[in-house]
């Protein structure tokens, strides 16, 4: 008999009960009980792409008029042979949906080449017209729904300071009035705020904090708690807290719900199939969840990338300015290749070399990925579940765009 085993079997899941007790016990004396309403909701894996059927949330609805990607004559199966050998791609012969598999479960993949669709596939119950959390991808719409609002001069400036449209904050902390939107965009706060979903009492403060953000119900009162680390534009840190005070923002300088601006500028200008929704931290307060709350379905998400991909023109018509798809799209390796909320390769650092044609990507937790390369003409999105390192899926598209043929 092995006794580790045997031993291990009885003894560490009562360890995993009395580690989760003491959790909810100690949060009982916080000043939030998100903790404990996160593990009530989605238990103690974490959100899940499915978790808005428990959360309060807003509509963003589309138009009369709907785009539809028509299917190519010829699709692209010859991805399902391709294999995966070395770094920076984490792979060793394994085939492309093997790799996509390696961390955590694809539930769509759907690929989309000068306008039609040549590769799509979904698993088990998920299918093309089934919406889903992206969660971070959000943040990536938070910055298209920023640069609209600097076109329309709602925002007059990113340079502006936070306190030109949050002024209230100036009475807590000085430190708010050198805050600017640049900063939030490129994640450069200098906020106390650190993004955490480990279960365990080491990590509670920070677990306590961005379960307030996901499930907290004012989540104005707790921006106006925060506090900084170091001076803001010091140094890049990824926070989503950044993203929601931008939310905020937008809200203030617009004078409009994020739904409703969102629903206006982009869901109904891209003709969006189907309508979608945005976690709100309560009924209330209605404060959107713009750091990670939007859901929709991969196909709407794919028209986001066909916006980007023809640098802020859909069908003719401007929607948000090319300077603005240029900053949060260029290969720039500042800031860990990190801007406006999009990513470039570079944040793969020594071990990605920069490709010749090379893309760029906004992504959420659990991999759920939006991936566009304008050299290529091509879409690349992915929504997948579980747990698990989430770089991978875009260094793949990355590789895999490499084996199309260029189309510009």
């Amino acid at each position: 008999m092995n006794y580790t085993a045997d031993c291990r079997s009885k003894i560490s899941r009562p360890r995993i009960v009395i580690r989760v007790v003491m959790l909810v016990i100690s949060t009982a004396f916080l000043s939030s009980c998100a903790v404990v309403r996160g593990l009530v909701v989605d238990g103690a894996g974490g959100p899940d792409i499915y978790s808005f059927e428990h959360h309060a949330h807003d509509t963003i609805a589309n138009g009369a008029e709907v785009f539809r990607f028509p299917v190519a004559t010829v699709k692209a199966e010859w991805i399902d042979t391709l294999h995966f050998y070395s770094q920076p791609y984490y792979c060793e012969n394994i085939t492309f949906l093997e790799a996509l598999n390696r961390k955590s479960q694809t539930q769509g993949v759907l690929i989309i080449q000068d306008d039609s669709i040549v590769y799509e596939h979904y698993w088990g119950d998920f299918s093309a017209d089934r919406l889903a959390t992206v969660f971070s991808v959000s943040k990536s719409i938070t910055s298209l729904l920023c640069g609209i609002a600097v076109d329309e001069g709602y925002i007059h400036s990113i340079d502006d300071p936070v306190t030109r449209y949050l002024p209230e904050l100036t009475k807590r902390d000085t430190m708010w009035q050198h805050l600017t939107l640049r900063h939030l965009l490129d994640m450069r706060s200098g906020l106390d705020f650190d993004d955490t979903y480990s279960l365990t009492l080491k990590d509670l403060k920070r677990l306590n904090a961005m379960a307030r953000l996901n499930y907290g119900h004012h989540l104005m009162r707790q921006i106006r708690g925060l506090e900084f680390r170091c001076e803001p534009g010091t140094d890049h840190r990824y926070e989503s807290m950044t993203s929601q005070i931008l939310g905020v923002v937008i809200e203030r300088a617009t004078g409009k719900r994020y739904a409703d601006y969102l629903s206006e500028k982009v869901w109904q200008p891209l003709q969006m199939e189907s309508p979608a929704l945005v976690n709100v931290d309560s009924r209330r307060h209605d404060m959107a969840h713009a750091f990670g709350g939007v859901t929709l379905t991969m196909k709407d998400l794919a028209k986001i990338g066909r916006l980007y991909l023809n640098r802020g023109v859909w069908d003719g018509k401007r929607i948000v300015s090319e300077e603005w798809i240029r900053q949060s799209t260029e290969y720039n390796t500042d800031n860990d290749g990190y801007h406006f909320n999009w990513y470039n390769l570079s944040n793969e650092g020594k071990a990605f070399t920069k490709a010749e044609y090379h893309g760029y990507y906004a992504l959420g937790i659990y991999a759920q990925v939006l991936y566009v390369n304008p050299y290529k003409n091509l879409i690349m999105v992915r929504v997948g579940r579980g747990n698990g390192t989430d770089s991978i899926v875009p260094a793949l598209f990355e590789q895999l765009s490499q084996r199309f043929a260029n189309s510009r």
